[in-house]
């Protein structure tokens, strides 16, 4: 295996810029750095700081430079903005300018000492009486306009993409924000935030195709988790009856514009309440973090105006299909019947191997004209293996979910509770298995002797952060709020 980094000549003359401030005895990455403001900080107070002259010590990354004869200006950047700074000779002695101007460069990280001065252009500056190297950079920054705009180089190159772009940083700033005030919600809502297994037996709570590893030290086959749901019921059966997870979950599906492989869940789960409360919850939950992370509940999405104003409308599955795509899937019983309907309406719908995925997909269609939020609920039983049966029915579930501006925003179930009717939605899965689908879920013999202590009446959630994201920030791909996403290989790699 090549084991050598390449080299050019640009990083050859910053190395030799290295071996310059060694030579003067200098430690070009110091283990320590004292700052006293921030740039922010600088800006806010420069009032003050101009007129009582205090010294003051910034550090960041320069991003412009501009030397002369005995003076020289840079502009550093740190997490806050970005300030002006202004050396010369005057003020910092021969030998010091002189260094700086031999070793300094684009893209080194320095820190500086000095008063808060405003130029003659009226520009809030520090001026450099000591300055100090924090980090050699030993590669140029790329050119902004050119190097940063092809969406695959920045996603691949993540830490120079939140270099040279504030919004791409200002997207992961907002998705903690978010991530907070989910937990703040919940919290104050009474849930408790327990940690469940990614390493798993068995693969369960969702309809999906994991990822399989192996280990070791008990010489088995385990799974990476496709969904929280089954662990955090157990521990509802077991007492806590307000439980929530946020945790990473991995499904060996494709990528796309909305899809990744490996992606944020939220799932909460509340005993004695069924699906109607979890709407209720929804329409309170999304509307409050818009309100406090972005200060409206009036967004922009795809160019649409969207007002997350609760009530949300509701509307049945069947409804929402019929409507958009002219089929009633509840007057087809069978897969090839469903999709002679589908192929008599016209419409653009590849082949599914069972009915159930069918139906998904006229879902999808239907889901993508979506503007303003509304819940479709009541849901085929073979879409929904985990949801409790609507009273009286035998084939339609007590199910929604949530969209807007085309995304799904959350998907939720009045929990199934009754063992015995678990296991046969069980057994009717491995038969789909049997029969082709890839995403069918397992026999998960564990789970259903868990529920047979008795697991209250509930109603559970799932909202895929990423995917909230992209809605609430107007992002078009989900690999933009994804700090580091699965991208495909490169040549050569």
């Amino acid at each position: 295996m090549n084991t050598d980094i390449p080299e050019d000549q640009y990083t050859a003359a910053r190395r030799t810029k290295l071996d310059r401030l060694r030579g003067a005895g200098v430690d070009p990455f110091p283990a320590h750095f004292h700052r006293t403001h921030t740039t922010a900080a600088v800006h806010a107070d420069f009032a003050a700081l101009n007129a009582g002259g205090e010294q003051v010590t910034v550090a960041g990354r320069v991003t412009r430079l501009r030397v002369f004869g005995k003076a020289a200006f840079a502009e550093i950047e740190d997490g806050s903005g970005r300030l002006q700074v202004f050396f010369s000779v005057e003020h910092q002695g021969q030998d010091d300018y002189t260094l700086l101007r031999e070793t300094l460069d684009l893209g080194d990280l320095i820190g500086v000492s000095g008063p808060a001065i405003l130029t003659r252009t009226g520009e809030e500056t520090v001026e450099a009486h000591r300055w100090e190297m924090l980090a050699k950079a030993l590669l140029p920054l790329p050119e902004k306009w050119k190097g940063l705009r092809d969406v695959e180089a920045r996603l691949r190159h993540r830490h120079l993409d939140l270099i040279s772009n504030p919004e791409s940083r200002d997207i992961l700033i907002k998705r903690a924000a978010i991530v907070r005030e989910i937990r703040r919600f919940l919290d104050d809502r009474g849930f408790v935030e327990i940690e469940t297994p990614v390493l798993q037996p068995l693969h369960g709570g969702a309809l999906a195709r994991p990822f399989k590893a192996h280990y070791n030290a008990l010489e088995r086959d385990v799974f990476l988790r496709i969904s929280l749901e089954l662990y955090l019921k157990r521990l509802m059966i077991g007492g806590i009856e307000r439980v929530y997870e946020i945790g990473r979950v991995f499904r060996n599906e494709g990528l796309s514009r909305q899809h990744s492989p490996e992606y944020t869940l939220l799932e909460t789960y509340e005993a004695y309440a069924d699906y109607q409360d979890v709407m209720a919850m929804v329409e309170e939950l999304i509307p409050t973090l818009a309100e406090r992370v972005l200060g409206s509940v009036k967004i922009t999405v795809r160019g649409n105006a969207v007002d997350l104003t609760p009530p949300w409308p509701r509307k049945t599955l069947r409804d929402a299909i019929l409507e958009g795509t002219g089929v009633d899937y509840t007057r087809h019983p069978t897969l090839d019947a469903l999709a002679t309907a589908v192929r008599a309406a016209g419409l653009r719908v590849e082949p599914q191997p069972t009915r159930a995925q069918l139906i998904d997909k006229l879902l999808d269609h239907v889901a993508a004209a979506v503007v303003q939020p509304v819940f479709f609920t009541d849901y085929p039983v073979e879409l929904s293996p985990l949801a409790k049966l609507k009273p009286g029915s035998t084939d339609t579930v007590e199910r929604f979910e949530a969209f807007a501006a085309g995304i799904e925003l959350g998907n939720a179930f009045s929990e199934l509770n009754d063992p015995d009717d678990q296991y046969r939605r069980f057994l009717d899965q491995v038969q789909q298995g049997q029969a082709g689908d890839e995403d069918a879920h397992v026999m998960d013999v564990d789970f259903l002797q868990a529920m047979r202590q008795g697991m209250p009446p509930a109603g559970g959630l799932g909202i895929g952060i990423d995917r909230l994201l992209m809605f609430l920030l107007d992002i078009p791909t989900i690999r933009e709020v994804i700090a580091f996403p699965m991208l495909r290989e490169q040549e050569g790699e």
